[in-house]
């Protein structure tokens, strides 16, 4: 899941990124409406989350944009006002959910991952392939029954991983699981598949397929 926080408050929207991040969510960060739509220009996200109380470009305005350009993102609208007709001008503009300030972390959190299953096909809570035994939901990994203890970037990686059904680029592996402040060229996800290998055993369940990227099973390279 990749997501985009536009949110001018600098410390609000960190806790945001900082509380998403720790549970395996790629997160982006933007402070206004105009960069916000720059951004979703290139980058594809699950969900917007997405103040609705923003200097210069409202986020009234920003939403709209984003459903006269048929974007596929799911927005969640964050705002202090919380009376029904303010929340009724939100939805009306394009906006698939609501949230008031102060709100609670963990509503936010299931308010994301809800959006989220609605961007495509729904996808399994549980993801079993080549002995491999991903629950999401839980964050618990096992290689026939024994438990893995995955860092939060393993586990993202992991999951992008099993839910293809072909070999996923490295670029591909990126734009999912990490965010923005990765730097390319670092040879960060070649570290993480590489950890990922010695944690998971023998036999290595992840392959390497050359000048494409990497996936589960089939022929080792």
């Amino acid at each position: 899941m990749r997501v985009l926080v536009v949110e001018d408050e600098d410390r609000l929207a960190e806790a945001i990124a900082h509380g998403l991040r720790r549970r395996a969510i790629a997160v982006d960060v933007v402070y206004d409406g105009a960069e916000a739509l720059e951004r979703v220009a290139y980058v594809e996200y699950d969900v917007i989350v997405l103040d609705r109380d923003l200097p210069e470009l409202h986020g009234d305005e920003v939403c709209r944009r984003l459903t006269e350009a048929g974007s596929l993102s799911r927005v969640l609208m964050l705002t202090a006002a919380g009376e029904v007709l303010d929340r009724v001008d939100g939805l009306s503009l394009g906006a698939d959910d609501y949230l008031t300030k102060p709100f609670a972390f963990t509503e936010l959190v299931a308010r994301i991952r809800t959006l989220a299953r609605r961007t495509g096909p729904p996808r399994a809570a549980v993801l079993e392939r080549e002995g491999v035994r991903l629950d999401l939901a839980a964050r618990l990994v096992t290689r026939q029954g024994r438990p893995v203890t995955l860092t939060r970037k393993e586990f993202a990686v992991l999951a992008e991983l099993m839910r293809s059904e072909v070999a996923a680029s490295a670029r591909e592996l990126v734009a999912r699981a990490w965010d923005q402040n990765v730097e390319s060229g670092t040879g960060a996800l070649r570290v993480t598949i590489t950890t990922l290998r010695k944690k998971l055993g023998p036999p290595d369940v992840i392959q390497t397929v050359p000048g494409i990227g990497y996936r589960i099973g089939g022929e080792p390279s």
